[in-house]
């Protein structure tokens, strides 16, 4: 059992015990954000800024530019998609479950390429690339960001990103030392395929072309 436990966790000997106990509370609440909105439950922003404030300290401090720049557009995401999803679009419904239409296709490409290319500059000014995980960072962090994009407008296509960045994700914070959030981001793929197929249930039953 010691060698599974070192290999798991042997890279948190050094760490301090706040940044620890940190990260496990900030997996704790990204979990139960991806869980609610699996539900479509408003819960899954206050419980999603508690966990991206939390990684956008941690990600500062552990020089993880890309990764802290993903969370803190989370957290700035989640105020605009916390409104959204409680907007009522009549007297009596609140925003539903749809699919995105063209213009939003289109959008989704330009926030693609433009995070890309806001990355790069990031990580160019900061000389970060001294490692093949940057690059990685760069892909997932544009992937990310479409999906938030998609999942605060409620577009079912949003789980398809986060299941894509998360199946990334998941080796990809294991090699840099982060196995608890490596972990959560496998919990996520799980969540995200169950998420799609809840959502679009929810689209079958309830078919809105908007």
């Amino acid at each position: 059992m010691q060698p599974i436990f070192d290999f798991f966790f042997q890279q948190y000997q050094d760490y301090p015990t706040l940044f620890i106990i940190l990260e496990i509370i900030a997996v704790i609440f990204g979990f139960l954000s991806v869980w609610y909105s699996k539900q479509e439950n408003i819960l899954v922003y206050p419980t999603g800024i508690i966990s991206t404030v939390i990684f956008v300290y941690l990600l500062w401090q552990w020089e993880l530019l890309g990764d802290m720049m993903i969370n803190f557009y989370y957290a700035s995401m989640s105020v605009y998609g916390w409104y959204v999803w409680t907007r009522k679009v009549d007297a009596v419904h609140f925003t539903p479950v749809t699919r995105t239409t063209s213009k939003e296709k289109l959008w989704s490409v330009l926030i693609f390429i433009g995070t890309l290319i806001f990355v790069y500059g990031v990580y160019e000014a900061f000389d970060k690339w001294n490692n093949w995980t940057a690059y990685v960072d760069t892909v997932t962090t544009a992937i990310f960001f479409v999906g938030m994009w998609l999942m605060a407008r409620k577009k079912i296509e949003n789980w398809i990103y986060w299941i894509i960045g998360d199946l990334i994700s998941v080796p990809l914070y294991f090699y840099k030392g982060l196995t608890f959030t490596s972990l959560q981001y496998f919990l996520f793929t799980i969540i995200a395929i169950f998420g799609y197929l809840a959502w679009k249930e929810s689209l079958n039953k309830n078919p809105v072309t908007a």
